[in-house]
């Protein structure tokens, strides 16, 4: 395949998997159909324990099961990035010596919420997790939730100084963020948005791939228009983008992973149910979340 911007530890399409639940704990049985599920239709790679796996609400017991259940039933097909963060950095260190010892490709951290640390703060809590585990580590820089932003410059002392970072989950919407990024980093620094909607357009400007919600629902297509990118085959891949453009709006019409559990409902995946505060979706977004899976040919 042709790349134009290095090569990088990860790229393609991977998935921010969810947890499915029944009678109110992990529903094993449908988590590890669902792993098959994705690798089948060509799924890049797998994050477990993301936020859209409900990393919030699961127990540290379940979160170490479902990334276990995940490594195990992947069996080293595609790698599996396992959700590690917390804004405890005591406690990410102890997800991450689990994932590594679990068997995980790499982690994902997420930038630390609700306790606002300074730039310096962010720098030491990835330096203690680098410091603590021998796995690679991808930054999930995702202003909206955890408030705060890692700059650029902070990024790359990560990247420059901490021999375990190997790249970024951008969830800034920031469409100039992956130049920036490339310039001060270079092209093997692994750059994966988290914005399904914008893919493209973030792929075009130096990023390699997308940890992906709505992947839970068309993998195979996610999967095929990555691939048509990096063999420039871009009518295919403007297609396959502009066609899943209502479903990538209607899984955020509440907030995730609501809408995309809903999704998953009427493929026969799992059941719809997520853990309060996330509650189910009102009926005009279920219209919506359907009527959008029908335009991507996803429902008969």
């Amino acid at each position: 395949m042709g790349y134009a911007f290095g090569q990088p530890l990860f790229k393609g399409s991977l998935v921010a998997l969810i947890t499915p639940f029944k009678n109110g704990a992990v529903d094993e049985n449908a988590f590890r159909k669902l792993v098959d599920w994705q690798i089948e239709q060509g799924t890049h790679g797998l994050v477990p324990v993301g936020t859209t796996g409900e990393s919030p609400t699961l127990s540290h017991a379940e979160h170490k099961r479902v990334i276990e259940l995940c490594i195990e039933q992947t069996a080293g097909r595609v790698p599996v990035i396992a959700g590690a963060g917390s804004n405890s950095t005591q406690e990410a260190v102890e997800f991450t010596e689990h994932a590594a010892e679990a068997g995980a490709d790499a982690v994902l951290h997420v930038m630390p919420y609700y306790n606002k640390p300074t730039q310096e703060g962010m720098f030491r809590h990835f330096e203690a997790i680098n410091n603590a585990v021998d796995i690679p580590i991808i930054i999930y820089n995702i202003p909206g939730r955890s408030i705060v932003d890692m700059s650029v410059d902070t990024m790359k002392r990560c990247y420059e100084e901490l021999k375990n970072v190997t790249g970024v989950k951008d969830a800034t919407a920031d469409l100039v963020r992956p130049i920036k990024q490339r310039m001060a980093m270079g092209s093997d620094f692994c750059q994966l948005t988290g914005e399904d909607a914008s893919v493209l357009p973030f792929l075009s400007h130096g990023g390699h791939g997308c940890i992906s919600v709505t992947a839970n629902v068309a993998p195979k297509q996610l999967s095929e228009m990555h691939v048509a990118w990096q063999n420039r085959d871009l009518d295919t891949a403007f297609a396959i983008n502009e066609r899943l453009q209502p479903l990538h709006a209607a899984l955020f019409s509440e907030s995730s992973p609501g809408p995309v559990k809903y999704a998953a409902s009427l493929l026969g995946i799992c059941e719809s149910t997520a853990r309060l505060p996330i509650y189910e979706i009102a009926d005009e977004n279920k219209a919506k979340v359907e009527s959008a899976m029908r335009h991507a040919g996803l429902l008969n």
